[in-house]
């Protein structure tokens, strides 16, 4: 995909701060880790906005893909008996119907959850892939499961894209993806 289609479709996913606070989807919502509920607040404006660009460009990726099932954000997701997670971008295999990427947007204040808890849980399953979206420092670090664990691929920013092998129709540039909303 060249750039300037892709710079088109990422225009075409940008949200202004208007349509975020008339349009709001942040609830907040409950996993359980291990048997115990965990609280969540309901994600800010940016979260959002972020989480937004990921799903309509990761929709427009996979649309043509089988293979491959998006589900809407933060769906409950039975991982154990005891455990339930809520990843804010999840794509299934359609075959197995299990995790093949999880996608979490930390959040500022409760960052420990996301980094160290959620990313143990992931490690446990072996996701296959694991995107941890860091709007603290507009960066993304990408994970692929091994034998011995998560391995850390790469921290992409600034001009760098973010693609997956497996999904060769999703490219984001990190830049874009953290812009901030139009103006009103």
């Amino acid at each position: 995909m060249s750039r300037a289609k892709r710079a088109d479709k990422i225009e075409n996913l940008q949200l202004s701060t208007r349509d975020l606070k008339l349009n709001p989807v942040s609830k907040p919502y409950e996993e359980i880790l291990d048997g115990m509920s965990l609280p969540r607040s309901a994600p800010d404006v940016r979260h959002e906005m972020i989480c937004d660009r990921l799903h309509a460009a990761m929709m427009a990726s996979v649309a043509n893909l089988s293979t491959t099932q998006l589900l809407a954000p933060r769906t409950r997701i039975q991982v154990s008996r005891a455990t339930a997670i809520r990843p804010d971008l999840a794509l299934l295999t359609t075959a197995t119907q299990k995790l093949f990427l999880a996608v979490e947007i930390i959040t500022r204040g409760d960052h420990n959850t996301d980094t160290v808890v959620k990313k143990e849980i992931y490690e446990q399953i072996r996701v296959p892939r694991l995107w941890m979206v860091d709007p603290r420092y507009d960066n993304v670090e990408i994970y692929h499961s091994t034998e011995w664990g998560l391995k850390l691929q790469g921290i992409l920013a600034g001009s760098e894209i973010l693609s997956e092998q497996l999904i060769p129709e999703f490219q984001m540039v990190i830049v874009e993806l953290f812009a901030a909303a139009k103006a009103d």
